[in-house]
Parts: C-alpha cells; sequence; structure tokens
C-alpha cells in the first residue's frame, strides 16, 4: 500500500506585538511544502496563484500588489500585515493525504496548532477571521474541535454568513470575536451562488460575481 503524503505546514505563524487580528486558515496546496512552486505563486501565507485571500485585499485597500515570486512581493503582504495589525496563524500544523492536493476533505490525521498558547502570548488579537466555515475539515471545524478538546465552545452572535461567534480565553479571560468568512478559493463559488444576498445582488447587477461578493463580506471586517 503506498504510503500516505505528509503534508507539513510550510509557514510559522506571522505574528508581532500588537497584532489585533487573526486570519486563520487550514494548510497551503502540498506544492508549498514541496518547494514546486507554479509561476505566479508567492512563498509566503495565501501565495497560491489560485487562492483569492490577497486579490480580495488588494481590491480592498488599493495595495498594487506584484503577483511573483519575489522577496518584494513577500515584502509587501508582510508590511500591509503589520501596519493593519493583522497576523496568520493556520490552525493545521500538519496532515496527511492518500491523494496530494489541497482539499479540506482530503486531510486525514490532522496536528493541529495550539492556538490558545499564541491567544495568550499575543492578547491583544480581538477577532480570528477563518478563511472558510464549519464544513468537515474547515479551519472553524478544527477550531471547534481544538476548543472543544479543552472544554470550550463557540456561542453564537450572528448566524448569518459569515456567521459570528466568540469565546473567551481561559487564561487572559479575554473575549475574542470569530468571523468565518466564505472561503477565498474556487470552491466555495458554489455555496456562494446559493445564498439569497448573492442572488438578489446578481439580480440588481448582472456584472456582480462571486470575487465581488467575497471583497464586499470581507470588507467589512478587514476595516472594522
Amino acid at each position: 500500500m503506498p504510503s500516505k503524503f505528509f503534508h507539513k505546514h510550510p509557514y510559522p505563524p506571522f505574528l508581532f506585538t500588537g497584532v489585533k487580528k487573526l486570519i486563520v486558515g487550514t494548510l497551503p496546496p502540498p506544492r508549498f511544502t514541496t518547494r514546486e512552486f507554479k509561476k505566479g505563486d508567492i512563498d509566503f501565507c495565501y501565495g497560491s496563484r489560485n487562492g483569492q485571500l490577497w486579490p480580495i485585499l488588494n481590491e480592498i485597500f488599493k495595495l498594487n500588489l506584484t503577483y511573483a515570486n519575489t522577496k518584494n512581493a513577500i515584502e509587501e503582504r508582510k508590511r500591509f500585515l503589520r501596519t493593519h495589525e493583522i497576523g496568520v496563524c493556520d490552525i493545521v500544523d500538519s496532515a496527511e493525504r492518500d491523494k496530494i492536493d489541497a482539499s479540506d476533505l482530503g486531510m486525514q490525521n490532522a496536528k493541529l496548532r495550539d492556538m490558545l498558547v499564541y491567544l495568550k502570548e499575543y492578547d491583544t488579537i480581538e477577532t480570528i477571521l477563518f478563511t472558510g466555515g464549519n464544513s468537515k475539515n474547515g479551519p472553524e471545524y478544527y477550531f471547534r474541535r481544538y476548543l472543544k478538546e479543552h472544554n470550550l465552545k463557540l456561542d453564537v452572535i450572528s448566524d448569518i454568513v459569515p456567521r459570528i461567534h466568540q469565546f473567551i480565553h481561559p487564561i487572559t479571560k479575554k473575549q475574542i470575536k470569530t468571523v468565518s468568512l466564505t472561503a477565498p478559493s474556487g470552491a466555495a463559488n458554489r455555496a456562494i451562488g446559493s445564498l439569497q444576498t448573492y442572488k438578489d445582488l446578481k439580480s440588481a447587477n448582472p456584472n456582480f460575481n462571486t470575487f465581488d461578493f467575497r471583497v464586499l463580506q470581507y470588507k467589512e471586517h478587514f476595516l472594522r
């Protein structure tokens, strides 16, 4: 029987003094682990050429980002994150895969990062921004599993997409809000298309698309 692919997260958490918002996803595509980049990839968090997080943020903040695998492109992104007090700490440290692809569902035996430790060390964090919801193996799904292991849970603030929750850190006693943004990947486009809000916006403007929908959604929570 062929051995499983060990999918290790290639980047440490991007955290710094004064960080207030925290982007939390799962794992970048396996090629970032094996260092087999495609043209247009950037060797940094959410650097896949197919991912939409940086294009969305580029649109919201008018960043004029570089899309090439250069030190300058990486520094542009780091500078933006620091300026806007946004960190990145994906919850999955490693996982195994039978098939070498980027699907969340394909992850097995996921090892999770100890998020409460990071949230204690960087206790200025007020909001966690999940790049995906509570579907199986998504970032919110794993975060819920992690909290349950520590006898904690998410309490609902709003059950309207993007769903908003909160929890109390057991050591700092700080209340932290979580927002489950629509995933910045093509796989989430069908789910967006089924939302009544999207249908209404599309009806009002036939040129409105799933990227525009994400920009509107992310804007509210990244600028807040």
